[in-house]
């Protein structure tokens, strides 16, 4: 089977519960950020926050269920233990359509879970226990499935777990023997913090083909305070960057060209876990169809409207349904 997407990332159940910005000063969260927390810490978090949703998450995995809505071929490369949550994970995913065969691993560390507080302004701050995610290894990479795609997607966290950059660089090299194009989200600016000078090598030697990150993520990069410095900057790299920018819509910057697109407007912003995810998956699904930038940004930022409108990172509404009321079908 020949796919659109495949996505390599962190298989990680979330945890989702609103909270006060007192309680994140409270118990020493970063506000907006994600934070790497051990097992007892998300025990005891976990037991301090207010009634939650538990659903299926991760960056790269809500990216290809996305891929999915939109009527995509999506596939996914995750760790999860033989666990209850490494199975509600597992089912969540491949009820969208998703193919998800990584094996389960049998022993040590259970199924990640991110701990998901949301603030009253649609901020959303995570502490993840990473668990199972970490014995993502090379031996999870199937040959077959990343030749099969047209794109292959690497989530930045997946740079944390040691063993997992190994089959980074490993589904880079099989995808670009292929013929098959490598995308990379930065994931966060403290993700940025801990990886830049590996990012960027990652960038300038050809492993990643096109970059995702917001307009925190860009700057961090850059080390520079001002967003047109580190746009101008990443216009120098030999790749395609897709850069968020919240409000103000999206841009994809190529040293030939640039295309910037408005966000499109959304009633009220509920919660933002999950809007740069998604609109990787209608860029994705875009470029993967054939479709000109202004086109995936344009599907980008539909998506990510989708996501914003209410709680949780998957879509709640078909995305290939909205894709064809807004003229992008």
């Amino acid at each position: 089977m020949r796919h659109d997407v495949l996505a390599l990332g962190n298989a990680i159940v979330d945890v989702i519960a609103t909270a006060e910005d007192d309680f994140l000063i409270r118990h020493a969260i970063q506000k907006g950020g994600m934070t790497l927390i051990d097992e007892p810490r998300a025990e005891a978090l976990y037991g301090l926050m207010g009634p939650g949703r538990v659903v299926s998450g991760g960056s790269a995995a809500n990216t290809i269920a996305g891929v999915a809505s939109f009527g995509g071929a999506g596939a996914y490369i995750g760790k999860v233990r033989n666990d209850e949550l490494g199975k509600l994970y597992r089912h969540d995913l491949t009820a969208t359509g998703v193919t998800f065969a990584t094996a389960d691993a049998v022993s040590g560390p259970t199924t990640a879970r991110c701990l998901i507080a949301v603030t009253p302004d649609g901020q959303r701050s995570m502490s993840t226990y990473l668990g199972a995610c970490q014995g993502l290894s090379t031996l999870d990479v199937d040959a077959d499935l990343v030749r099969s795609s047209a794109i292959v997607y690497l989530e930045g966290y997946l740079w944390d777990p040691p063993a997992a950059k190994e089959a980074f660089r490993k589904a880079s090299e099989i995808a670009h023997a292929a013929g098959s194009r490598v995308a990379l989200t930065l994931s966060d600016s403290f993700c940025v913090d801990r990886w830049r000078d590996e990012f960027l090598g990652l960038i300038r030697n050809g492993v990643v083909d096109i970059v995702f990150a917001n307009e925190h993520e860009l700057r961090s990069l850059y080390q520079t305070a001002d967003i047109d410095t580190a746009i101008n900057a990443m216009r120098e790299e030999p790749v395609l960057a897709v850069v968020t920018r919240s409000e103000n819509g999206a841009m994809a910057i190529a040293r030939s060209e640039t295309i910037a697109v408005p966000a499109y407007p959304v009633e009220r912003v509920v919660d933002t876990t999950g809007a740069g995810d998604l609109f990787a998956a209608g860029f994705l699904f875009g470029l993967a169809g054939g479709r000109d930038h202004r086109d995936c940004l344009r599907l980008g930022a539909l998506a990510a409207a989708e996501i914003i409108s209410h709680i949780g990172a998957r879509p709640e509404t078909s995305l290939r349904t909205l894709a064809e009321q807004n003229g992008l079908g």
